[in-house]
């Protein structure tokens, strides 16, 4: 498997700043250049080797099958299509393997708290001033006031008017935040439906969060993995690059996109695309949408509509509304999660580019404050930088734990 990077020019770059590379192989069909690359660029320098990605390429191995599932037999998406929800199973003994990109995508997160460990004195009495400068250095990291106190006050319970060195005090917090995500650590389960008809996913968030990247690594987790049928919709209508972008990666998974021309009705498109993809006996059905401003009360309505329309082909559809938040918005996030639950059922959570700050503490505070499953983090702009969240991976990564 070869990845591509895509070449920008300035203009390009402030408009999209954080691109997701494609996923491409031999023998995928060649990518056309987006059409806000420059015209007069060569076409062969569009797409060109990141010479970095070759020594991971060297380390690539090859996931045995009865690796799809965890210990207990339990997959992430149920029926043919699983990916590992206990990746620490599975890559063990592989270099570079899930864990390793997790831990180096946290990398300033863990930084960011390691050094405020460090300033604590080694083997010092952990007492009130301790547990006070704990404090700070979680909510420095994102996890909010309330999550930190309340990690804080678990943590004072057991280890108050003990020594400690680092090393154990990063282990106990660390068993504290697994505590707090461990409820949203769920699998994002595909069903086969009794009435018939696509399992139909939703997706949204605001503009330049990711969402038709991560909607293309779905597809191409879902179709490579164990071959579901999978459709998707281009109801991003009002950007012609969102469609392109998503057709691109519908030739890398070999799914069928359904598009509309530029600013058609995004719901129609929805529902249009829900008949075809009953009609034609499709699994899964993933529908784009609009990135929108959360604060922006006739944007939302739109998206409001969108789920409307599709509960004309029953009362459960969408049967996944999937919120893809960017990691890089630190307490933001809380703001997008409450506006657009209200405006529709938002059913889990999807957290992307937690690799591009030191914010990663905003996916504990997101589950404490919610609740809602977190299906799947991404570190990378790979499709195999997007996997199943879990509870103690996640937390061990984010105190730097090996």
């Amino acid at each position: 498997m070869v990845f591509w990077r895509n070449k920008t020019n300035a203009n390009a770059q402030a408009q999209e700043k954080q691109d997701d590379r494609m996923v491409h192989r031999a023998a995928d069909p060649a990518i056309e250049p987006p059409v806000e690359y420059d015209p007069g660029l060569d076409p062969e320098l569009q797409h060109e080797l990141n010479p970095t990605e070759s020594e991971l390429i060297d380390k690539m191995v090859e996931i045995p099958e009865g690796a799809h599932e965890t210990p207990e037999g339990r997959p992430l998406f149920h029926g043919h299509v699983r990916i590992y929800d206990e990746p620490e199973q599975v890559t063990a003994n592989v270099g570079g393997g899930w864990l390793a990109r997790l831990s180096a995508g946290l990398t300033k997160s863990t930084v960011k708290i390691g050094q405020g460990l460090s300033d604590l004195v080694t083997k010092r009495k952990i007492d009130k001033a301790v547990l006070q400068e704990l404090e700070d250095i979680l909510i420095e990291a994102d996890l909010g006031p309330i999550t930190a106190a309340k990690i804080i006050k678990s943590f004072a319970a057991t280890m108050i008017d003990r020594d400690a060195d680092a090393n154990e005090i990063k282990s106990r917090l660390a068993d504290e935040i697994e505590k707090i995500l461990e409820p949203c650590a769920r699998p994002l389960m595909i069903k086969k439906l009794a009435q018939g008809g696509p399992f139909t996913i939703l997706v949204c968030g605001v503009n330049g969060v990711g969402k038709t990247t991560t909607i293309g690594k779905l597809a191409k987790i879902m179709h490579d993995g164990k071959h579901h049928k999978v459709m998707m919709a281009a109801g991003d209508t009002f950007r012609a690059a969102a469609v392109e972008q998503l057709q691109i990666w519908g030739q890398r998974a070999h799914t069928p996109v359904i598009t509309r021309d530029v600013g058609a009705d995004a719901a129609a498109l929805a529902f249009e695309a829900y008949d075809q993809a009953k009609r034609e006996g499709y699994e899964v059905l993933l529908v784009d949408t609009a990135g929108r401003l959360h604060n922006k009360s006739n944007l939302m309505a739109e998206l409001e509509k969108i789920n409307r329309v599709l509960k004309k082909h029953g009362d459960d559809v969408p049967h996944e509304v999937l919120l893809v938040l960017d990691g890089t918005t630190g307490q933001n996030a809380f703001a997008q999660v409450e506006t657009f639950k209200d405006m529709v059922n938002i059913t889990g959570l999807i957290v992307t580019k937690l690799d591009g700050s030191a914010k990663g503490g905003v996916v504990v505070g997101l589950a404490d404050k919610f609740g809602l499953p977190i299906y799947a983090v991404g570190v990378g702009e790979g499709a195999e930088d997007l996997q199943p969240f879990t509870a103690k991976g996640y937390a061990r990564s984010l105190l730097g734990i090996a």
